[in-house]
């Protein structure tokens, strides 16, 4: 079974080391500019750092929950590529952000997009199965006739 998921796992642990980093740099800006908590303002390279954290920790749970169904009901594989393509894209992200508000715009559609087809893949996947197992029809074999 682990042969399975060994992908998905790897970029499960990926995204959670992803997500600590994310964390660490709003200590280090907390530090740096003086930030204690529960303040959530300050200069605005702070607030920058402080937002795009807190936009990808939002959208991390949907991000896995997607990348393991699309995994497991799809394709393994291209689960796993489009995770790495997501995460790339949130790391590109997080680090515009940094720089200036405009510079996020690029990589947070990216990875929309990305999440978008892992959407996609997920929901095919589940259909497919529910098709499958209940009707008996395979639609791949349809299609192909």
């Amino acid at each position: 079974m682990l042969d399975q998921i060994h992908l998905l796992a790897a970029v499960t642990v990926l995204g959670v080391l992803e997500q600590a980093y994310f964390f660490l740099q709003v200590i280090y800006a907390r530090r740096t500019f003086g930030i204690s908590p529960p303040k959530i303002s300050g200069p605005p390279e702070f607030e920058r750092i402080f937002r795009a954290q807190v936009n990808s920790s939002e959208y991390f749970p949907l991000f896995l929950a997607v990348l393991w169904l699309a995994g497991l009901f799809f394709h393994q594989g291209l689960a796993a590529a489009l995770g790495l393509l997501y995460l790339y894209a949130r790391y590109c992200y997080f680090m515009g952000y940094r720089a200036s508000s405009s510079e996020r715009l690029t990589p947070i559609y990216f990875s929309a997009g990305v999440l978008w087809v892992l959407i996609a893949a997920a929901a095919l996947g589940i259909l497919h199965f529910f098709l499958s197992h209940y009707l008996g029809l395979n639609i791949l074999q349809v299609l192909a006739v």
